[in-house]
């Protein structure tokens, strides 16, 4: 495992204190709970701003939520 240094704010560093100390956790697991969550949430927000300037550029096209229903079997 790599090891980062990190320079927190004073409020965040005091609330993950409390919070591990409230768990029985260390600080450490905490701070890569969060980063793991955003993390995926910064790779999602990436991927689909990607594929909104491929649909701007005419690169990809859009296929109709009907349509992406039909082909998977589950039409209404």
């Amino acid at each position: 495992m790599a090891s980062v240094s990190l320079r927190l704010p004073e409020e965040v560093s005091r609330r993950l204190e409390h919070l591990a100390e409230l768990t029985g956790r260390s600080k450490t697991y905490y701070m890569l709970e969060a980063i793991r969550e955003h993390l995926d949430d910064l790779e999602d927000l990436y991927l689909a701003e990607q594929r909104l300037t491929d649909l701007r550029a005419g690169k990809t096209q859009a296929i109709p939520l009907e349509e992406v229903m039909k082909r998977h079997g589950m039409e209404g």
